[in-house]
């Protein structure tokens, strides 16, 4: 009876791990395919509006900020 129950309780948790690890292969492949969507549509709004990605989605006073100080166009940049 002890043996029967460890076996079914073995079976159970090979299963679930088996299910888990379907279900995460489904999540992870949808998010790859969603990061590579969301690259495309941001290469494609850059084209067509001249600002790139780290402008769109609000960066871009860093992104400038760091090229004057780079340049050496800034007084207080060391």
């Amino acid at each position: 009876m002890a043996n029967q129950q460890a076996t079914e309780k073995w079976f159970q948790d090979s299963a679930a791990r088996s299910i888990h690890a379907d279900q995460l292969r489904k999540v992870e492949l949808f998010n790859g395919r969603a990061a590579m969507l969301g690259f495309v549509i941001g290469v494609i709004v850059e084209g067509l509006t001249g600002q790139g990605i780290l402008h769109q989605i609000g960066l871009g006073p860093l992104v400038d900020g760091y090229a004057a100080c780079s340049t050496k166009m800034l007084p207080f940049c060391f």
